[in-house]
């Protein structure tokens, strides 16, 4: 089973950039769909994006649509994202999830996957 693990988060000031990573072992990453997700402080998990297990089919959160982007590379066994425009409320905890998925199907809450990372902090300052 595949055990993911996040880094990249960080403090950034309002509108700047940031990329989170996820590096996946344990298990043949190409065979995952992979989610991001992420909880602010008193506020319940909600998703972020997700992608397909070869990346063709793509979803984000109607909250990042156009200033997040989610890409992976089998290769290195690493999902990323990629946020712009960052505001304040996009602070939070994100995870990083996984699921088995061959298909194209459209997983866009938590309990939809199986296995999660720990989790890196990201800050936006107004």
């Amino acid at each position: 089973q595949v055990q993911p693990v996040e880094s990249g988060g960080g403090l950034v000031q309002a509108g700047g950039s940031l990329k989170l990573s996820c590096s996946a072992s344990g298990g043949t990453f190409s065979t995952y769909a992979m989610g991001w997700f992420r909880q602010a402080p008193g506020k319940e998990r909600e998703f972020v994006a997700s992608i397909s297990w070869s990346g063709p089919a793509i979803w984000y959160a109607d909250s990042v649509k156009g200033r997040f982007t989610v890409s992976r590379d089998n290769a290195k066994n690493t999902v990323y994202l990629q946020m712009g425009s960052l505001k304040p409320e996009d602070t939070a905890v994100y995870y990083c999830a996984a699921r088995r998925s061959f298909g194209s199907a459209r997983y866009v809450t938590a309990e939809d996957y199986d296995y999660w990372g720990q989790g890196t902090q990201v800050t936006v300052s107004s």
